[in-house]
């Protein structure tokens, strides 16, 4: 359905939209959540539909910006650009103005219900009534690689390299690939780590979809100790830059040094795959992840996210770790793990 714009046209099209894709495909700044297969994967997983919105003029594609439409019952409605990323959002030309953008983005929430949008990045709307834009929330940690492992080494900090050491000390078995094996690991380890930190754990779908949609843009690296998992990451592969995305480690791992020893294995995995850069990923301000990366040498940089509330609407609020869901959390720890890994995922796809 087309969109009223000043100085070009606007549409909903498939995230597979080839004027689009090339668009995304050629664009130097397209990030992961840009690509069609992120957004059909969390389509395919959870049934939050995915289309993009694509500008139009003489010139051609002047901007898109794929997203998802997200239905919770607990936490309502809303167009999240991109869902379950800590990116995407309004991707321009040059020459383009984003404006025409906000106002279709509005303009669909009211059609689609959505009394929210959220942008992760991209062009922001600094002025236009009805947003609020936050830049304290969460940062992002990303490096360049460096040149061999034991500069590596080097790059890191004393206190935190020790720590690496005494992983590289331990007896683990690592694997790396994307088969069954790798999966059921990955999913148990991830349930358990997040079970432990009381939020609720995706669905299985999401990461089986994920790794599908990427092929050898995604991979699973899992650290076992007497060939029990104990760390085991999901990591994206994107212009040379390597992902550690969806990652967790089991209560042994942290006595082991499981997960230290899994961050410098996938270093050294994307170097051997001919990455230059390592993005830690984001955390949110003054967390134990956010401190974690630090230590690491890794400098916080600042993300910019932008909501739109609909009049009238109350602002929403899915952030697991705010005040309001405080005791969720304390008695989420304490289910038993079938328990969680049962009702968590119908909870968890509304974390968008």
């Amino acid at each position: 359905m087309p969109f009223a714009a000043d100085s070009c046209a606007l549409r909903i099209a498939d995230p597979d939209d080839a004027a689009a894709a090339r668009f995304v495909a050629d664009h130097p700044a397209a990030q992961l959540f840009h690509r069609p297969a992120w957004s059909r994967a969390v389509e395919a997983a959870t049934g939050h539909r995915a289309e993009v919105l694509v500008a139009e003029d003489a010139q051609g594609v002047a901007g898109v910006v794929p997203f998802n439409i997200i239905h919770s019952p607990v936490f309502g409605r809303m167009i999240a650009a991109s869902g379950f990323g800590v990116g995407g959002g309004v991707l321009l030309r040059a020459d383009a103005r984003p404006a025409p953008f906000f106002a279709a983005l509005e303009e669909l929430a009211l059609r689609e219900n959505c009394p929210t949008v959220e942008l992760r990045g991209g062009a922001m709307p600094q002025t236009r009534a009805g947003w609020s834009i936050r830049t304290d929330s969460h940062a992002n940690f990303a490096r360049d690689l460096a040149a061999d492992e034991e500069a590596e080494l080097l790059a890191i900090p004393r206190k935190q390299r020790a720590e690496i050491r005494k992983g590289l000390k331990q007896d683990f078995a690592i694997e790396i690939g994307s088969g069954r094996r790798e999966r059921d690991a990955h999913y148990a380890v991830y349930a358990t780590s997040v079970r432990n930190l009381g939020t609720p754990v995706f669905p299985r779908a999401l990461f089986e979809e994920m790794l599908d949609r990427f092929g050898d843009d995604a991979d699973i690296l899992t650290v076992r100790h007497q060939d029990e998992p104990v760390a085991s990451v999901l990591s994206f592969y994107h212009r040379g830059t390597v992902m550690p995305y969806w990652g967790g480690g089991t209560w042994a791992a942290r006595n082991l040094r499981a997960n230290e020893r899994m961050y410098f294995e996938l270093m050294r995995h994307a170097r051997s795959r001919g990455c230059t850069r390592f993005d830690f990923g984001r955390s949110k301000t003054g967390s134990g992840p956010f401190a974690f990366k630090k230590n690491w040498g890794f400098e916080p940089e600042p993300l910019s996210y932008a909501s739109w509330t609909a009049p009238g609407a109350e602002r929403r609020d899915a952030d697991p770790t705010s005040e309001k869901h405080g005791l969720a959390i304390r008695l989420w720890r304490k289910l038993p793990l079938p328990v969680a890994n049962r009702i968590g995922p119908w909870i968890a796809t509304g974390l968008a």
